[in-house]
């Protein structure tokens, strides 16, 4: 099986420091920082899946982290932003502290395996707490990009 690479579905360009200050104002920048991949190819059947994923359950996983992510038709292939807030944003995040980073994804609805693994890479790269601090303290969207495809 071959080895999902986080770095791969990112690049500094869908990476940002959000102005958002609510959930709805962080997932709506996100959508538009995403939708800027010629990978996203339906941009309104995105957000609406992204919308819809979240009234079942917060993609906020704790510990500063949120996670929103879809899977539909009118992507290609996988795609991943990043939005950060330094101020902190309510998410109704399952621990009910703020999140300070944002990693949004996109995928095929024809991605099911690999969809799975990549959620599954993406959290367990999101427990090294030293990286999370160090994305949260980076001085800018490249050294942000930097500390990613580092780690």
């Amino acid at each position: 099986m071959e080895r999902i690479c986080i770095s791969d579905y990112m690049s500094v360009e869908l990476m940002t420091d959000l102005d958002a200050t609510s959930k709805n104002e962080a997932l709506s920048e996100m959508i538009a920082l995403i939708s800027q991949s010629s990978n996203i190819i339906d941009t309104k059947q995105f957000e609406d899946a992204i919308y819809k994923r979240e009234k079942l359950m917060s993609t906020g996983i704790g510990y500063g982290i949120a996670v929103p992510h879809a899977k539909v038709n009118g992507v290609k292939d996988f795609t991943i932003a990043l939005g950060r807030s330094k101020a902190g944003i309510e998410y109704e995040s399952i621990d009910d502290k703020p999140v300070n980073l944002i990693f949004m994804i996109g995928a095929s609805d024809t991605q099911d395996k690999a969809y799975i693994r990549l959620l599954s890479r993406l959290v367990l790269r999101l427990k090294d707490q030293k990286l999370l601090k160090r994305l949260q303290k980076a001085k800018d969207t490249e050294e942000m990009y930097s500390l990613i495809c580092s780690n």
